[in-house]
């Protein structure tokens, strides 16, 4: 007896007695992907006899091997097949459909399914997803061989199934693991899959509102509108509330015209009123590129009190790499990093820290001049005037090379598909 087959060379095999005759040839095997514990286990077998369908359940099986399945008797009694709720059938649902390998952040396509017999039970071990897994299913079955490992073999735990267009099944795409994914991760899975594989995605991460935001900012603008367009106004407004300003009013921006303004009336009003700030600028200038959302203190103020308003602050951590420093009229009297005011003595003032060598750029600076200075000097953020020299928001980096790049340059880069 066999302790691994490739499900393909058990489908279309014939079902035998404990005689050895043939009762029918089997369909499929069912198994079960939801018991929350070690691999899924093989249920029973769908099996075609006398022109219908049954259900073979696993007790009743002797054997499962290259070619052929053995039941434990001459006699069967068996129920026409019906799903289950929680059963899906390995064939039919799971290969060659698509899956979310967690380990590498990549689609891989399950072209064959690995069984295993494990202390006496059967169970889902993994995948094959090689092109030659492929091609040894289009071979005559006398000509596959025995079951063989492959070098690309992939573990059942380091996979998510898409399983949404399974009708019994209650399993879903797990939030948990998923959101052990960076954001660009899963934007990059998002674009490699298909429009349903990429809906079933974001209704996983879509309990951690956080999650959701971070990766739309991270989805291409066509992916963007791709997977708002279906959403009410209100949904929409709900992610974009939640994205950093500047990314938020690009979206905005690539909505339908119709659509803007009610969305915009639906946000928070501090944030509608940022990015109707953001949106009077020219996208391709500081001040339509910039964040509008960062840290100041006074100069007057002390390094313990700026390190207290950093720790208060919501920014996320990526954001918060300086601190806008202003004089008592409010304009721009220099820029601290984070790490300069942590390892400055707490009662430090800040104006002492300040050696006026970081500069600003105005509202209307483009992107050359932009560029420049930020690699001359070696900057991470670099604050925006207004016409009066008071800090309006920070440009960050990563916008700057952004706006920086070709427009296909994601495509530039492998798919998150294998």
């Amino acid at each position: 007896m066999a302790d691994a087959v490739h499900l393909s060379s058990l489908v279309g095999s014939p079902l035998l007695d404990s005689a050895g005759s043939r009762l029918g040839r089997v369909e499929d095997a069912v198994a079960r992907l939801d018991l929350g514990y070690g691999l899924p286990l093989v249920g029973g077998l769908k099996a075609r006899i006398g022109g219908r369908d049954l259900f073979v359940p696993i007790s009743r099986l002797e054997s499962l091997e290259h070619g052929a399945a053995h039941t434990n008797t001459t006699k069967l009694n068996l129920a026409r097949f019906e799903r289950r709720p929680g059963e899906v059938l390995l064939r039919e649902d799971v290969l060659g459909h698509s899956m979310i390998n967690v380990t590498s952040a990549r689609l891989v396509v399950a072209r064959e399914v690995e069984l295993e017999l494990q202390d006496g039970v059967w169970r889902v071990a993994g995948i094959d997803p090689s092109f030659g897994a492929r091609w040894r299913r289009l071979l005559p079955r006398a000509m596959r061989g025995e079951h063989q490992p492959s070098g690309e073999f992939v573990p059942w735990s380091d996979l998510e199934p898409f399983v949404a267009h399974v009708p019994t099944s209650r399993l879903r795409l797990a939030h948990r693991r998923l959101s052990r994914l960076h954001p660009a991760q899963i934007a990059d899975l998002v674009e490699a899959a298909s429009h349903d594989e990429g809906e079933e995605i974001l209704r996983a991460v879509s309990q951690d509102k956080e999650l959701e935001a971070d990766i739309f900012q991270e989805l291409d603008d066509e992916h963007q509108i791709e997977f708002l367009r279906g959403r009410p106004d209100e949904e929409v407004a709900a992610v974009l509330a939640r994205m950093e300003s500047d990314d938020a009013a690009d979206l905005l921006m690539e909505l339908d015209q119709e659509r803007r303004l009610p969305v915009l009336e639906q946000m928070p009003p501090a944030k509608r009123l940022k990015l109707t700030s953001l949106l009077g600028h020219n996208p391709n200038t500081a001040g339509g590129m910039m964040n509008p959302d960062f840290v100041s203190a006074p100069s007057n103020g002390t390094v313990e009190q700026a390190v207290e308003l950093v720790r208060r602050s919501e920014l996320p951590a990526g954001q918060l790499t300086s601190l806008v420093v202003t004089d008592p009229e409010g304009r721009l009297a220099g820029t601290l990093p984070v790490v300069a005011l942590l390892r400055a003595a707490s009662h430090e003032v800040l104006s002492a820290l300040l050696d006026g060598s970081r500069p600003a750029v105005g509202a209307e600076s483009d992107l050359t001049e932009i560029a420049c200075l930020m690699s001359d000097f070696n900057l991470m953020s670099m604050p925006v005037l207004d016409e009066d020299g008071r800090p309006i928001g920070v440009l960050a980096v990563d916008d700057v090379l952004e706006q920086s790049m070709p427009a296909d340059w994601r495509r530039r880069y492998d798919s998150a598909r294998d």
